[in-house]
């Protein structure tokens, strides 16, 4: 979600985005009040010298920095960049939630029809995944990805209004 929006598609997933962030940004302040783990996990765009700082600067500094300003990284947040759809492929997002002790995860962000798709297939913990919380480029392949997550990967599709924190910050 951190994203300048400046980018094939962008247009649709930016209408898209417009929708969730709110969502986002409720989700976010639930799970800090829950002292629940958060963590970005965030493309690099081909930036390899960037880092969490400088993307989020980047973006905020953006024509459409209103879509991440509400949902930027606090202090607290950890942060994770990555290079290709999955937030587990190739990145240390395996090895950071094991020493968080976390055991499920809420997905939340975009694009529902790649990357949320694509980390959901990855992951070998139970996920979360709440429908207004995502955003997608084509509706229709985001509403596939949302029941083959479900049905194929057996990961729990949900309002985000559903979504609970334990009070030792895992989601259900």
């Amino acid at each position: 979600m951190i994203n300048t929006y400046d980018h094939e598609d962008a247009e649709r997933l930016r209408a898209s985005a417009e929708e969730v962030v709110p969502v986002i940004g409720a989700l976010l302040e639930r799970a800090r009040d829950a002292s629940a783990p958060v963590i970005y996990v965030n493309d690099n765009f081909g930036q390899w010298r960037s880092d969490q700082r400088a993307l989020v600067e980047n973006a905020i500094g953006s024509e459409h920095g209103s879509l991440v300003e509400p949902i930027a990284p606090n202090e607290d947040a950890m942060f994770v960049v990555k290079a290709r759809h999955s937030i587990f492929y190739e990145t240390p997002l395996d090895y950071l939630l094991d020493q968080e002790g976390v055991d499920e995860v809420v997905m939340v962000g975009q694009a529902t029809e790649q990357c949320i798709l694509y980390s959901a297939l990855d992951a070998h913990i139970p996920v979360i995944v709440p429908r207004d919380a995502v955003a997608h480029i084509h509706e229709d392949l985001a509403e596939a990805a949302l029941r083959m997550m479900e049905i194929n990967m057996e990961a729990e599709v949900v309002g985000a209004d559903e979504v609970r924190f334990d009070e030792d910050g895992s989601g259900s």
